[in-house]
């Protein structure tokens, strides 16, 4: 059944927003306080705030299986499930159904998504940094793929006014190759952490250890308080949803502030095929969608169009938008789904020790420590390889929840105790962009929603790989500088996708035979389309990427309202 075109006046709106996650969010709320009338697309169902965080208050003993998993989610959740917080019954509900939303891999490819309301806002690890001016200038420098058309500098301002929306936790530090923010107070050091930091800062000049800047408030403003956020409760359970709003999610945050509005209208169960573009006007005029219940098809009209779906999603949507104008999707440049870019991990250290044994940590803190990048910024690589890799770990101590034998009395008094303490820390490395790593969509094969299947063809390279055997053993040698004697190193097979941070595959440029976006991230040659997600990223840096995401979609919004005012959109 179709229901294209039917009751345009009450499908058309001033701007549609495509994704209600991270940066779909802020797309979101940016239009709406600039007085467009938006509507946003969730691909999944609504998930509400507070009230759908199904197991958000669920003691330990409530929990299903005792929280592990069940052959049901492997079964159904074969990619999720590889990821320790989809794996669990107390947060699978929140990915997704593997069977019902498959995709192909010429090379093993895991891609790990949530369609819902707030998508991977909800789940994400909340760690946030910048990227640095040596980040932005990097393939420039180095002659690797294609130059940023933006610098640090452009970037900043809106760094800070996400960051001052969004709150983070951290510590000013100012460090060149890792920008501070604007912080709110950073959550404190364990005894192990502090003297690691001691040790490395003593043996390295050019190392530090600084506690993980997180999107957690510790210190809410009256703005984040007005919105029913409050302050971080060192629960750890983030990935059950946060019914406090302290950590930053789109539910919590960007979207209830666009909802106070009163012009966004957001439609759950919408799964967005395409970009409609109007030959005859030379601009796109709306988006084609399939609703995820009923299959009914429909389109809905807008000035302006925030791709903001994730990163192969979004890329997906622009390859299946083809007109006369753009034959094979939306690029001129032949660069469409390629240079896909994940951060590779799975290389670095461990060890437990025997002091501090009068100390506990208070609290379940939801961060560790970071150790910014050195590794081509103060000291060399060790085998050539280009850029480098930041480290983010954590020195807890074992509770009840660690494997211990034995029964009766013996056992009891085992549990009710303190384990011995423990460090251990996972290196984050920047992969380079390459062509051949690349999405494309299936000629033959479709979802049941009949979209074409996404194929992916990626894999780390040589540069990586060197890379990592750093990874490792820096790692082991700043465990050792402690004094510990037991530590084990690890280096494992790392694939993409495992890093949860996908981008590049629609990148911004200077040029449209090079690039698929501009400056301001619009598409060329259909500038009422703009793409703020993984997508347009050009390079990775070895930082977490969605503060920049932040930031790229806050100035493009800004950019788009500014524009169409002036009668060029």
């Amino acid at each position: 059944m179709s229901n294209l075109s039917k009751g345009k006046a009450s499908h058309t709106f001033d701007a549609i927003v495509v994704g209600s996650g991270m940066s779909g969010g802020w797309a979101a709320k940016e239009l709406t306080e600039k007085g467009l009338k938006t509507l946003v697309l969730e691909r999944g169902h609504d998930l509400k705030h507070i009230v759908d965080y199904k197991t958000t208050n669920s003691p330990p003993w409530m929990l299903n299986w005792l929280n592990k998993t069940p052959l049901e989610t492997k079964r159904q959740q074969p990619k999720q499930s590889t990821v320790w917080a989809a794996s669990r019954p107390s947060s699978s509900y929140l990915f997704v159904d593997d069977l019902d939303h498959p995709y192909e891999e010429k090379q093993r490819f895991d891609w790990i998504r949530g369609y819902h309301t707030g998508g991977r806002s909800v789940m994400w690890g909340r760690q946030s940094y910048r990227l640095s001016p040596m980040d932005f200038e990097a393939n420039a420098r180095d002659g690797v793929g294609i130059p940023w058309p933006i610098s640090y500098d452009e970037l900043a301002p809106w760094y800070s006014y996400v960051e001052k929306f969004a709150g983070i936790s951290g510590s000013k530090e100012g460090l060149p190759q890792l920008p501070d923010s604007e912080f709110q107070p950073p959550m404190g050091l364990t005894p192990p952490e502090l003297d690691l930091k001691a040790a490395i800062e003593k043996k390295w000049p050019g190392r530090t250890l600084i506690p993980g800047r997180v999107a957690h408030l510790t210190a809410p403003t009256e703005e984040q308080l007005a919105l029913g956020r409050g302050s971080c409760q060192y629960r750890n359970i983030c990935r059950r949803g946060c019914p406090f709003g302290a950590y930053f999610s789109s539910q919590a945050a960007t979207l209830k502030a666009a909802e106070r509005t009163g012009r966004m209208t957001l439609r759950p169960h919408s799964i967005v095929h395409s970009v409609i573009y109007d030959d005859e006007v030379g601009k796109a005029v709306g988006v084609r969608l399939i609703d995820e219940v009923t299959f009914e098809t429909t389109e809905y009209f807008a000035k302006i169009i925030f791709l903001n779906a994730s990163t192969i999603a979004s890329t997906a949507i622009l390859m299946n938008s083809r007109s006369q104008r753009f034959p094979a999707g939306m690029d001129e440049s032949g660069s469409l789904g390629r240079y896909l870019m994940d951060h590779h991990l799975g290389a670095g250290a461990g060890a437990t020790l025997n002091t501090h044994q009068d100390k506990i940590h208070y609290g379940r803190r939801p961060t560790g420590f970071y150790i910014p990048r050195f590794r081509n910024v103060t000291e060399k690589a060790s085998n050539g390889y280009l850029r480098g890799f930041g480290y983010q770990g954590g020195g807890m101590r074992r509770g009840w929840t660690r494997s211990i034998d034995g029964f009766g009395a013996d056992f009891k008094k085992e549990l009710t105790s303190f384990g011995p303490w423990s460090i251990s820390m996972g290196g984050f490395g920047e992969t380079l962009p390459y062509a051949e790593n690349r999405i494309t969509l299936s000629k033959n094969k479709t979802d049941k929603w009949g979209l074409p299947l996404v194929v992916a063809d990626a894999d780390f390279r040589e540069n990586e790989m060197k890379m990592r055997e750093d990874m490792a053993n820096d790692a082991g040698e700043m465990l050792e500088s402690m004094g510990l004697k037991n530590v084990g190193t690890f280096n494992g097979r790392p694939w993409m996708g495992r890093g949860i941070h996908e981008m590049g595959t629609a990148r911004m440029g200077r040029s449209p035979k090079e690039s698929v976006l501009n400056k301001f991230n619009q598409v060329w040659g259909a500038q009422n389309v703009f793409c703020t997600d993984g997508a347009a990223m050009v390079s990775s840096g070895c930082q977490n990427p969605s503060l920049t995401y932040m930031a790229l979609t806050a100035r493009a919004a800004n950019h788009a309202v500014s524009e169409l005012k002036k009668g060029n959109l």
